[in-house]
């Protein structure tokens, strides 16, 4: 991804719930009582948000939204922007605030910013892998509860694209579909009786023998589940001859980083990666007061 592709901000709206949230878990019933035991009432003080590894930024407005929830006066000036890289030792943001509100928010700004640079960073990496081969990387709904739009905003900020967001903005038919449909064929021919002309259809294929059913039924979108590499080469193949027209095809299931570039190399267009969200290991960033 290039270090100029535009990344879309998140709305506040849909950030500032989820950090109060995470607040008000944390203040609990009384508040921070250390900070009421130390910190001597008006104290300000200025500190720095710094990475401890090398990284990708996202979520940096979840810092921003934490301090200003605490004391609506507080100062930010965030050093770089969602998606930037960055290398360990990097000041991300620096904020000046009372010092009790600054405190009582650091956890929360620490934890949420820490998970998002996580993802962010892991799917760079995947989209690294598989650089010049045409193939995308994206994310799935294995996402943390109440952190889609987050998580999933930090894989777009690691030059992933996004899956569909929820069971309400696209249809994707899975094997327990096709077992209660009767068939890929049948499934996806009920699918687009119902569905409108902006919601596009995705079935699901465990086999070749799937695939050729699910080609002349026409979706938009195949989703090739735990194919061998033998197998997705194949698939791309009959879905390139097809008399029907090559639909959009999906590599899904235990991707790694070390089996993902072969993958993209057999032609199939999108990889879909779980690990993207359900697996990344928090990025280290630390608060250090100046």
């Amino acid at each position: 991804m290039s270090e100029t592709t535009m990344i879309r901000r998140l709305p506040d709206l849909l950030i500032e719930p989820v950090v109060r949230m995470a607040l008000a878990e944390d203040l609990g019933r009384a508040g921070d009582l250390t900070g009421q035991a130390c910190i001597p009432e008006g104290a300000r003080m200025r500190a720095v948000f710094a990475a401890r590894r090398p990284g990708v930024l996202a979520g940096v407005d979840c810092v921003r939204l934490a301090l200003r929830a605490m004391d609506p006066a507080a100062t930010i000036e965030t050093k770089l922007g969602d998606g930037e890289r960055f290398e360990a030792g990097t000041v991300l943001v620096e904020a000046g605030a009372d010092a009790r509100a600054f405190l009582a928010a650091e956890r929360t700004a620490l934890n949420l910013l820490g998970r998002l640079c996580g993802v962010a960073t892991l799917t760079r990496a995947y989209v690294a892998a598989v650089e010049g081969t045409g193939a995308r990387i994206a994310d799935t709904r294995k996402t943390t509860p109440g952190l889609r739009a987050l998580e999933k905003h930090a894989v777009a900020c690691g030059g992933g694209v996004n899956h569909r967001f929820g069971l309400d903005d696209a249809i994707l038919i899975k094997d327990n579909h096709v077992a209660v449909c009767g068939g890929v064929g049948e499934a996806v021919r009920r699918a687009r009786a119902m569905a409108g002309h902006l919601v596009r259809v995705e079935v699901e294929v465990d086999g070749l023998d799937q695939l050729d059913e699910a080609l002349a039924a026409r979706p938009d979108v195949v989703m090739l589940d735990n194919f061998s590499l033998e197998m997705l080469r194949e698939a791309v193949t009959r879905a390139k001859a097809s008399s029907f027209g090559r639909p959009v095809l999906e590599a899904s299931g235990g991707v790694t980083l070390e089996t993902v570039r072969a993958i993209a190399e057999t032609g199939v267009d999108v990889i879909s990666v779980g690990a993207l969200t359900h697996s990344a290991p928090s990025l280290d960033i630390g608060l250090d007061a100046i």
